[in-house]
């Protein structure tokens, strides 16, 4: 495929995009925009993000693509989880202030990626029509450690977010989700951005 070619298949694709996707995407971009600022709202606007997003990665992709509907499931509960996490106070601030990932957490952390990498993996191969099980299976499952990392509000949760945006990019692309390809560019360069303004927080407040 030439770049001419590649070129008026995106801008075909964006126009033919459909209104959960917009709304995913805006509502996504500004739930990014949050978690970087380290405000609370990352997780109302996440939730209208990923309910959008799972409908149309579940009902509007032929084929599905089944472990991404199924991690923004995840997303929803972890959002849940992570929003109840982020409004808990104790003596002198945050009860999950920003940090870096203990050993034992960094662990954990590692280990869902694995398990969940290898079983989504497996179910999409042998219980699914995808096309794309290495990669589908590769975002979700780096995705669900950032996420339980960013809801422990750990600075980690930067690094695995641009390591599932990096495969997620190809993947949309592919699957012809063309704003989704353009939201996830947009969440690698803010995922930088999050992890170097983390980063300097926890200096500023050490100092």
């Amino acid at each position: 495929m030439t770049w001419q070619q590649m070129y008026q298949t995106f801008m075909t694709n964006i126009r033919d995009t459909r209104w959960p996707e917009w709304v995913s995407t805006v509502a996504q971009v500004a739930s990014v925009w949050y978690a970087r600022k380290n405000n609370v709202r990352v997780y109302p606007t996440g939730i209208v993000g990923v309910v959008l997003a799972a409908y149309v990665y579940f009902f509007m992709t032929d084929p599905p693509l089944y472990a991404d509907a199924a991690l923004n499931i995840y997303y929803f509960a972890m959002s849940v989880y992570g929003w109840y996490n982020w409004v808990q106070k104790k003596e002198g601030g945050y009860s999950y202030p920003i940090s870096w990932c203990s050993r034992r957490e960094l662990v954990m952390g590692i280990a869902l990626f694995a398990g969940f990498w290898t079983s989504i993996y497996i179910v999409l191969v042998k219980g699914t029509n995808s096309n794309t099980p290495l990669l589908d299976s590769l975002v979700s499952s780096s995705a669900v450690t950032a996420m339980w990392w960013m809801a422990r509000r750990k600075i980690e949760n930067w690094l695995a977010w641009i390591a599932s945006n990096i495969v997620a990019i190809p993947l949309n692309f592919y699957k012809g989700y063309m704003l989704f390809t353009l939201m996830y560019i947009l969440f690698l360069a803010m995922a930088w951005w999050g992890y170097r303004d983390w980063v300097k927080t926890v200096k500023h407040e050490r100092h």
